[in-house]
């Protein structure tokens, strides 16, 4: 364990909660009690060993071997199939090539987590704003529902107007 690590992941968690905590005292109608509740546990699971080493030795650690990038790999889909508010947990990827991938609708509730989470990042560079160019420069790779992207850029837009 690393004090680096615990460290971001606190920083992390207080951006996460101070985007959330902006969002609900500039755009009230975006929040509700369930993403609350979510904000509150966000990312938990990486404090779970099989995430947390992987992550510590991925981003801390002092070399990058194979095996410490496998070992992170696995961490990685190990924490977006642990959790929603990640959009590549909505995404099915069926057994037969015929039905291919289905993008499903995520829930309103991880929209928000997952914009609070993309926003976090902005928060620890001080430049609100940030989230606006991410999002531009990733958009055509998210796969999102096209009801998700509506809502999630309606959020964004608001978020916008409000800065």
């Amino acid at each position: 364990m690393s004090q680096q690590y615990d460290n971001y992941l606190e920083a992390h968690r207080y951006n996460v909660k101070k985007a959330y905590q902006w969002i609900a005292a500039n755009l009230p109608e975006c929040t509700d009690v369930l993403a609350t509740r979510n904000i509150d546990f966000h990312d938990c699971s990486k404090n779970d060993f099989n995430e947390y080493a992987p992550y510590d030795s991925y981003f801390y650690g002092e070399e990058k071997s194979q095996e410490v990038v496998d070992a992170f790999n696995y961490a990685w889909l190990l924490h977006i199939h642990r959790n929603p508010h990640h959009w590549q947990y909505w995404v099915l990827i069926n057994d037969e090539p015929g039905e291919g991938e289905i993008i499903l609708e995520m829930p309103y509730q991880y929209i928000v987590e997952m914009i609070c989470d993309w926003w976090a990042f902005s928060w620890s560079k001080g430049d609100l704003t940030e989230i606006f160019k991410w999002y531009e420069e990733h958009k055509d790779y998210l796969k999102l529902h096209n009801n998700t992207r509506a809502i999630v850029e309606e959020i964004l837009a608001l978020i916008k107007s409000k800065l």
